[in-house]
């Protein structure tokens, strides 16, 4: 035999423990029709997209070891360091297409980042507000570059000039590989110099796309 008071707790246990169940069901069931509401009701923000804007890229031909001022319209983002990003990407996806006047692989990809800073060196009076670009390239595309002197110089100062044209302040320009100095470029362009941009210059105008 169960003694009494035994039976009277475990009454009282179960008892306890259905209403615990029933509870914790309402809360769950209230919770779940919180979310809902809360997904139905949250607004539903539309991607950003950065405008379309105009940008000069110096795109270098090997065929005569020049620089060709050209147009594109492409969407630039508001940050300088990004945007100056975008650009360069854009110079060096025309460099890896199949008819390219200056074959380079890697595409927008090869720039990881670019940094805008003080141009080094005391202040030019002319330029007070004169700014250093630091390009850091990928790696993969320093490995893969082709090799030679003029090759590698028209690269160089094709993302220079570059630079230089949509960032007039835009004075100087180091470069940097995985974020660490390297000698050169493929063997000759010298990448541990401080280029001056103004040192692009290019040759003829292009065309607008």
């Amino acid at each position: 035999m169960i003694p009494r008071h035994q039976k009277v707790i475990f009454s009282v246990l179960l008892a306890a423990s259905l209403v615990m169940a029933v509870v914790l069901w309402q809360l769950r069931d209230r919770a779940h029709q919180r979310l809902i509401a809360g997904e139905d009701s949250a607004p539903t923000n539309a991607p950003l997209v950065a405008p379309a804007e105009q940008a000069t890229l110096l795109v270098a031909n090997d065929a005569d070891n020049t620089l060709l001022a050209q147009t594109h319209s492409l969407p630039l983002p508001a940050d300088p360091g990004a945007r100056a990003r975008a650009i360069l990407g854009k110079l060096l996806d025309l460099y890896s297409t199949p008819d390219s006047s200056h074959p380079a692989p890697g595409g927008g990809n090869a720039v990881s980042q670019v940094y805008l800073l003080p141009a080094l060196g005391e202040k030019d009076p002319l330029h007070p507000d004169a700014e250093l670009a630091v390009v850091n390239l990928t790696g993969a595309f320093v490995s893969s570059h082709p090799s030679g002197l003029e090759t590698e110089t028209l690269t160089v100062l094709s993302i220079c000039g570059t630079l230089h044209a949509n960032f007039p302040r835009v004075t100087q320009v180091r470069f940097l590989v995985d974020g660490i100095e390297r000698h050169t470029l493929a063997g000759h362009a010298d990448l541990t110099r401080t280029y001056l941009a103004t040192e692009a210059v290019p040759t003829a105008e292009g065309a607008h796309q």
